[in-house]
């Protein structure tokens, strides 16, 4: 059997002198590429942080809580919001930056492991509900409620718990205590508070329990639960 006769080779291709440039270019994702003259993105760098320790690998993913004085980390906020529609689920995603939630507001911000869990259900999100009206008379201009949950469960806890629905379009949900959903946990990474429950409660990355007066986007007093485990 005779075998076959293989192709004859291209010839060898031209060496092009290329720039930064062009390569940039041709290696560029193929979405909508951000333009000259734009603010690049705000995002939570995940980094390895020396930490205190006699042992070989003295390093941690988390860093250590955030301090007072401080100021909080810049990340985008993905929120659903009211818009103009006659349709069951009058909603739409936006992007919300932290200084449109915390620039130039005194803000009191407390955090908890999950919706709808028991203590956080029955005590922390009843309680600052109850003292929104006090607390606005004390000077602050907005009171957040955070967890490591998306929008649609946010939503639906504040609605099992009775929250007063804000139907103005653009609204961030309810009248008082507004609920931030921090789905990929980072900004719970960027104050330090990640938290991971995988054995004994099956949570999976969850903010500790800590709540803060935030100050023009700086931490003005911060009260973390005792016992933190990262």
């Amino acid at each position: 059997m005779s075998c076959p006769i293989a192709s004859p080779l291209p010839p060898p291709a031209k060496k092009v002198k290329r720039s930064v440039t062009s390569v940039a270019e041709e290696t560029s994702p193929a979405s909508t590429p951000i333009s000259e003259g734009s603010e690049i993105p705000q995002i939570t760098w995940i980094t390895r942080t020396r930490i205190e320790s006699d042992e070989e690998n003295p390093f941690d993913w988390n860093p250590p809580p955030i301090s007072e004085g401080s100021e909080i980390p810049q990340i985008t906020w993905i929120t659903r919001t009211r818009i103009e529609s006659d349709e069951e689920n009058p909603f739409d995603w936006k992007d919300r930056s932290t200084p449109e939630l915390f620039k130039g507001k005194r803000v009191a911000l407390f955090s908890l492991p999950g919706a709808f869990t028991p203590t956080c259900s029955s005590t922390h999100l009843p309680g600052y509900e109850k003292a929104y009206d006090e607390m606005k008379s004390l000077g602050i201009d907005e009171v957040y409620c955070l967890s490591v949950n998306d929008a649609f469960v946010m939503r639906q806890w504040g609605l099992a718990q009775g929250l007063e629905e804000d139907k103005t379009v653009g609204s961030l949900g309810f009248k008082k205590v507004k609920l931030l959903p921090d789905g990929a946990a980072l900004f719970t990474r960027g104050m330090g508070m990640s938290a991971t429950w995988t054995s004994n409660r099956g949570f999976g990355e969850r903010s500790w329990r800590y709540s803060a007066v935030i100050d023009d986007m700086k931490i003005e007093k911060l009260f973390i639960e005792p016992n933190f485990i990262q």
